[in-house]
């Protein structure tokens, strides 16, 4: 199934939302179709048009937008007064601010983390979720990734460059990296950070040197997040347990940045989630065949809504 063409966007928007913070929002497809809101990954990945491809524009309103600190949000790559808690606040901000009395959410890796703890803070908002690459953002789940008991075991030579390239220091890996990430190689300690979580997701890594803003962003607020237990209030299992709104959960079976025991987790404990296995596919929504299967997806869930 062909991905849609890359949709042109009728609204971009700065939107404020408290503590000196300004959204980037951008809107395409059908201004009076129905609202779906994108969650990005992370945390600090930042939307990029190619997340509204998996969308009908004649059908949808595609809501992506940038969280806090993250992509043209503003300030840059800020952590001050970013927690969980203040992303949550921004959803809510942002659909009083669009109009939208309850609307579709889709996410992926630290999007789904989001999406479940809004999910917990405002079910009566949500009418269906699309997830992919389930992260629950456990201790278990952070361990697997910063840990030498984790994937570090699958590739080995690249958690060896990873401490290598650390930032010196005293404390864990995640700690080490957090400090760097303040000092003047700041950039330098951000590519090697991505370059883990891209061998990881099977995706390209980049060779030693300085970070793109992208990278910085990310760097920052995921040893910001991790460092603080994802700032959450609850564990999302139990938060979310026995919800029965429509939930399509696609995960990838060589997906190394998230673990499949995640998304049978998440599956056992929501009655209306149906969970499908991609048999080969990585972790990035740009995988082929994880693409080929969140369109299934949102074709699934709609299907269900209106029935």
């Amino acid at each position: 199934m062909a991905l849609f063409p890359l949709p042109n966007s009728y609204r971009q928007s700065l939107v404020p939302v408290g503590q000196g913070h300004q959204l980037y929002v951008e809107e395409s497809g059908n201004p009076n179709g129905v609202p779906v809101i994108v969650l990005h990954g992370g945390p600090g990945g930042g939307c990029s048009p190619f997340m509204g491809r998996f969308f009908d524009p004649r059908r949808f309103r595609i809501i992506l937008f940038d969280q806090r600190g993250s992509g043209q949000s503003r300030p840059f790559a800020s952590t001050s007064h970013n927690t969980t808690s203040h992303l949550i606040a921004d959803l809510e901000s942002l659909r009083e601010a669009l109009g939208v009395e309850r609307w579709r959410v889709f996410g992926g890796s630290w999007g789904v983390t989001l999406a479940l703890a809004y999910l917990a803070a405002h079910p009566q908002r949500v009418v269906g979720m699309v997830l992919r690459g389930v992260f629950l953002c456990r201790q278990q789940d952070r361990d697997w990734l910063y840990t030498s008991e984790g994937a570090a075991r699958l590739f080995p030579e690249e958690w060896a460059a990873l401490q290598k390239q650390a930032p010196p220091g005293e404390g864990s890996l995640l700690q080490r990296y957090h400090q760097g990430l303040k000092g003047d190689r700041a950039r330098y300690h951000a590519r090697s950070w991505c370059n883990w979580e891209s061998t990881l997701a099977l995706t390209s890594v980049l060779p030693s040197g300085e970070a793109s803003d992208d990278e910085l962003c990310m760097a920052m607020q995921e040893t910001h997040y991790f460092l603080h237990d994802g700032f959450l209030t609850a564990p999302l299992l139990e938060a979310c347990a026995g919800m029965t709104l429509p939930v399509e959960m696609v995960h990838g079976t060589r997906d190394f940045v998230c673990p499949a025991d995640q998304a049978l987790a998440l599956h056992q404990v929501l009655p209306g989630s149906r969970l499908h296995w991609v048999e080969g596919g990585s972790h990035s929504s740009s995988d082929p065949a994880i693409s080929n299967a969140l369109m299934d997806a949102v074709n699934r869930l709609e299907k269900r809504i209106d029935d």
